[in-house]
């Protein structure tokens, strides 16, 4: 893999002023007869590095046709790892340690965690002393890539994206319809930017994932006696969580802990049997009896990424500044979803961002070639079916929506669906978009 770096304006308003470099990565084709060109790799987050995006998707077994067609292009868009990056100071004791916000079982829990989120909004302004973090969004780091691909001599750039890497590829596809080529959006968040709606269907995915890992252990209750049925199974977390809202565990752990770590499990199937143990823990009182050990001071290492999720996110679009809308809305979605509404609707720092978005989140461009293809599992718990629908909407004249009937976070390489790797290689080397269509499992 070759990495280089390229010069782009930190602020494209005055690009003559002030350059920043961005660091990109490359594993090129060998087989120059049918090379086409090249696919630049978007991992998500915002936040996530994607330098090592060519090497881990080949790893997962990208077929050998892409690789042949394409010089795969990763990166770390602008201020992300060896970008430019940012930093909002972020340290290992710090009460704020995720970006999506703790499960607040209760109003209260809403304006403590609004204390929190002021700080850290506050804290982001005064550590941002080159002025380089509102520069950090969606359509920044699209006009970044128009650059990558100019660098690298091409006349059109395919892309792939996945989760946060869908708003960006369709942000860059709608700026610059004429010089993409072929966009593959797997596992969408709905738009070009993540807002509040976006971040409350979180909750909307976990009420319809959730039932898959409810299924796969009520069918091996023997083995970890979470629950019989689904429902009961369902019962043991909602029991559990709110047992731990009450008492946290002697090791620490909270409702809010468990539910966001029950959250994350639900992204792959393979996780299913280590999110059983995590619950045995607590089932029993008095199982998880280590002491709760205090986090060292220091850096913590994962400041950058959480600072770059809220930059983006943040920048992009205006959030509600009412910390009774967010009140309402925890109220709300706790009953709509039980098992994560009163988290994904929880308050953020972007309540509190001290910068005003430059520009108006980019919109949707639906005139352009039919080169956009929509992948999206069936039940995914953080990118739900629903956002899948949303930008095929969006993308009316421009996209085909692929559903692969299974349960997890991905679809093209990481899924285990035939069907949807098949159609998305073709679209990839042959340029055939599929119809509309649902996959089934397997």
């Amino acid at each position: 893999m070759q990495c280089a770096k390229v010069p782009v304006p930190l602020d494209y308003r005055n690009p003559d002023g002030t350059q920043i470099e961005v660091m990109v990565s490359r594993i090129a084709s060998t087989n120059p007869e049918k090379r086409r060109g090249v696919l630049m790799l978007n991992p998500g987050g915002p936040g996530g590095t994607g330098l090592d995006q060519p090497a881990f998707l080949i790893s997962k077994g990208l077929p050998t046709s892409v690789t042949d067609s394409y010089d795969l292009i990763g990166m770390d868009t602008r201020g992300v790892g060896h970008s430019a990056p940012v930093s909002c100071g972020f340290t290992a004791d710090d009460a704020y340690g995720a970006n999506i916000p703790p499960y607040a079982p209760d109003d209260a829990a809403v304006v403590r965690q609004a204390k929190i989120a002021k700080d850290v909004a506050e804290r982001c302004a005064a550590n941002d002393t080159d002025g380089r973090l509102r520069h950090v969004s969606t359509a920044n780091m699209a006009r970044d890539l128009d650059r990558i691909r100019a660098a690298l001599g091409e006349k059109k750039a395919s892309f792939y994206g996945a989760s946060y890497g869908t708003a960006l590829g369709a942000a860059y596809t709608s700026m610059f319809p004429a010089t993409t080529d072929r966009i593959v959006l797997d596992s969408n968040i709905g738009d070009t930017h993540l807002d509040q709606a976006g971040l409350r269907r979180y909750a909307l995915g976990m009420e319809q994932t959730f039932p898959d890992f409810a299924e796969w252990a009520a069918k091996r209750h023997d083995s970890y006696g979470l629950g019989r049925t689904p429902q009961q199974v369902r019962r043991t977390y909602l029991t559990v969580a709110e047992q731990l809202d009450r008492k946290p565990a002697p090791d620490g752990t909270t409702g809010a802990l468990l539910r966001v770590v029950t959250f994350a499990y639900l992204y792959n199937e393979m996780q299913y049997p280590a999110l059983a143990q995590i619950w045995q823990t607590y089932l029993s009182p008095g199982k998880a009896s280590k002491a709760k050990s205090e986090a060292a001071a220091g850096p913590h290492p994962n400041d950058n990424a959480l600072t770059v999720f809220l930059a983006v996110t943040c920048n992009d679009v205006r959030w509600a500044d009412d910390v009774d809308d967010y009140r309402r809305a925890v109220a709300q979605d706790r009953k709509r979803f039980p098992l994560y509404g009163a988290a994904s609707a929880n308050i953020t720092p972007c309540a509190f961002w001290k910068h005003e978005p430059a520009e108006s989140p980019v919109a949707v461009n639906d005139n352009g070639p039919r080169n956009v293809l929509i992948l999206q599992n069936r039940h995914d718990p953080v990118t739900p079916l629903a956002g899948g629908k949303l930008l095929r909407e969006k993308f009316e004249k421009r996209s085909r929506l692929v559903v692969a009937n299974e349960s997890g976070h991905g679809v093209f390489v990481v899924g285990g669906n035939a069907c949807a790797l098949n159609a998305t290689t073709s679209y990839l080397v042959d340029g055939k978009m599929p119809t509309d269509r649902t996959c089934r499992q397997g």
